[in-house]
């Protein structure tokens, strides 16, 4: 709409024309009191509507989306509105909207008549952040980048504490939170709450032309309805974080609905960083391992795992958007198993090259405190390599923990466990014995065939758009079984290279959560 033209008078008169037009506003207490007053039957019967509680929740409540399904047309004004309030990026949107669709794939054409079958069905859907009862991205953020409001009930990214880890985005299982490249942090959804507290309605609501979106209060102790939409194969169990989204429609919804993108394939990020630190710290921690077998503390052995976990830690901070603020990944330490995990690997690095570098140690003009002190300490080295080893076992079964607590059926327990514990198992026999190092290598990828089979949009994944990832993760492990038996040098490096393949189809091939969208 064009700006309305500056009067011809003076800046003043303008500026009352102005503020006298901002009275003429009509507040929400505004508008229920003129409909109390016209139709005071239609306000106690409930059918006035509003797009925000008149009062703020009260003991026990909280505020919610709630969108009116019936009313939704799929026109987007929601995305627009919220997408220009909040100052979004070109490519970033706090808010979607997708497409549910009944699930005729068990029907039985062989015994039912085309006239038998139920008619199509097809739901547009809104959505924002859901406000979770118990928010995975609040649990799982290592710096406390995430506040809930004990009032009314908003979950809330705080930008600048924000280190840019995007574990959120993991532990999300409706794909609410983003990451802005541009700034190096992740932002969502807060409900427009500075427009809430001024007693407007979020930007969706107050652009929704058919007031499809509102905002309402509603029993903290029953964080999400019994709606068939929530509870649908379309949208993620809401037992997992429990939204707060009401969905309401007077029709009744097909009892199985499924998401109009379900078939889609959707390979997702790399996450090389990430890749690097897994594939690093676990073969270093074989390595360690390898050396307590052979008890030969002036291997070579410690000396290459040093340089695997010092490789892996330096690559793991170019996963961050914000690594400068990374110091205070401790935060997290009671909920998230990322700063578990950042601290347990920190702890145990230093060891790490202490071991490596102990044997050497003794050769060096030292003056005689030192030296004794080196005397004395030396002959004990294998109670730091002991530690060592120990805390890096811990560092790694929290990176094992930290995705397999994202529910991710691709990122299960026995998943996880087959990969990450058949690295190590693997790297501790590669220079202990041929024949146990070659036997362990076949059965992690017998085992992995097995589970990804049980995996059905991964499995997918695997045999299209990354069949050449997956060949040739193929091709470098079975090419290293052989080499054990020839030198455990090349073996180890082939071998190597096929987890850092195998460790990028683990992330590019999960199955990634989402609520329903529309397919490309």
């Amino acid at each position: 709409m064009p700006a309305a033209p500056t009067p011809a008078g003076s800046l003043d008169a303008y500026l009352a024309e102005l503020l006298a037009d901002q009275q003429r506003l009509v507040t929400p207490a505004a508008r229920a009191a003129a409909t109390h007053e016209v139709q005071p039957s239609a306000f106690h019967s409930g059918r006035f509507r509003d797009l925000i509680p008149l009062t703020a929740p009260g003991p026990g409540e909280r505020y919610a989306f709630e969108v009116d399904l019936d009313a939704c047309s799929g026109c987007k004004a929601c995305v627009t509105a919220c997408h220009s309030l909040n100052g979004l990026d070109e490519h970033e949107s706090f808010r979607d909207v997708g497409l549910v669709v009944s699930d005729h794939s068990s029907l039985d054409i062989r015994h039912s008549s085309f006239s038998e079958a139920p008619p199509p069905f097809a739901q547009t859907v809104t959505s924002a952040c859901h406000h979770c009862a118990d928010p995975g991205c609040l649990n799982g953020c290592p710096v406390l980048a995430y506040e809930q409001d004990p009032v009314t009930g908003i979950v809330r990214h705080l930008d600048d504490q924000c280190i840019g880890c995007s574990y959120c985005i993991l532990k999300c299982p409706y794909d609410v939170p983003k990451f802005n490249e541009r700034l190096g942090i992740v932002r969502k959804c807060d409900m427009c709450h500075g427009r809430l507290s001024a007693g407007e309605a979020p930007a969706c609501a107050q652009a929704c032309p058919t007031h499809a979106i509102r905002i309402v209060t509603i029993p903290v102790a029953t964080p999400f309805t019994t709606a068939p939409l929530l509870h649908s194969p379309a949208v993620p169990s809401p037992t997992i974080t429990g939204p707060t989204t009401r969905y309401v429609s007077k029709k009744s919804l097909p009892p199985s609905l499924r998401a109009a993108d379900a078939d889609a394939l959707r390979v997702q990020p790399a996450h090389w960083p990430l890749v690097l630190l897994l594939v690093g710290t676990q073969l270093a921690l074989g390595l360690l391992l390898s050396a307590q077998i052979i008890n030969h503390p002036s291997s070579m052995i410690n000396a290459a795992a040093a340089v695997l976990f010092a490789a892996a830690l330096a690559a793991s901070v170019a996963h961050l958007g914000q690594p400068l603020r990374a110091w205070r990944v401790f935060l997290g330490l009671r909920k998230s198993w990322l700063s578990r995990e950042a601290v347990l690997l920190g702890a145990a690095f230093p060891l790490v090259a202490l071991t490596a570098a102990l044997p050497y140690l003794p050769t060096l003009p030292l003056p005689a405190p030192f030296a004794d002190f080196i005397g004395h300490w030396f002959p004990q080295s294998g109670i730091i390599g002991h530690s060592s080893a120990l805390l890096t076992t811990l560092g790694v079964v929290c990176s094992a923990a930290l995705y397999i607590d994202t529910r991710r059926h691709f990122w299960r327990v026995s998943n996880t466990a087959t990969r990450m514990a058949g690295t190590v198992a693997v790297a501790a026999l590669a220079f202990v014995s041929a024949p146990l190092a070659a036997a362990a290598l076949v059965a992690k990828l017998a085992l992995e065939h097995l589970l990804l089979r049980r995996s059905l949009i991964s499995a997918r994944l695997h045999a299209g758009p990354l069949r050449r990832v997956s060949h040739l993760r193929l091709a470098l492990a079975l090419a290293a079984v052989p080499l054990f038996f020839l030198h455990p040098l090349p073996a180890f490096l082939l071998f190597a290279a096929g987890e850092l393949t195998e460790r990028l189809l683990y992330f590019r091939a999960v199955d990634a959560p989402k609520m329903p969208g529309v397919p490309a």
